[in-house]
């Protein structure tokens, strides 16, 4: 896994280790179930404080993308899973959306106006 914390950035650390994991994630350098680094590990091998990691490990695991268990450390979670949980969340913006009166080309038209924000 290649990670790479660049201070000139305008990005905060914890967002660039976060965005980092997740692409190799998605173009599937990181296969499923491969095993992330310990937290400490990483935040020592990038010269940043344990807890600016496990806020990515966090955030990567809210996100759907890894889950942690405990001393067996934390894993990639299968693209089809974390792909659910983003169909799951669309499905409900989708049904929240319909109940306002919002038709799809409105529903299109808000996501990219947010997507580009």
């Amino acid at each position: 896994m290649d990670i790479r914390v660049d201070p000139a950035l305008a990005a905060p650390p914890f967002e660039q280790v976060r965005d980092q994991i997740a692409a190799q994630i998605m173009d599937g350098r990181l296969a499923d179930q491969a095993r992330l680094p310990a937290i400490r590990a990483l935040a020592t091998s990038l010269g940043l404080a344990a807890n600016t990691v496990a806020k990515a490990y966090s955030e990567l695991e809210a996100s759907g993308l890894v889950v942690t268990a405990g001393r067996n450390g934390t894993r990639v979670v299968g693209q089809t899973v974390a792909d659910a949980g983003l169909t799951g969340a669309a499905d409900a913006y989708i049904a929240a959306a319909r109940r306002r009166g919002l038709d799809t080309d409105a529903l299109v038209s808000l996501v990219r106006t947010r997507a580009a924000s």
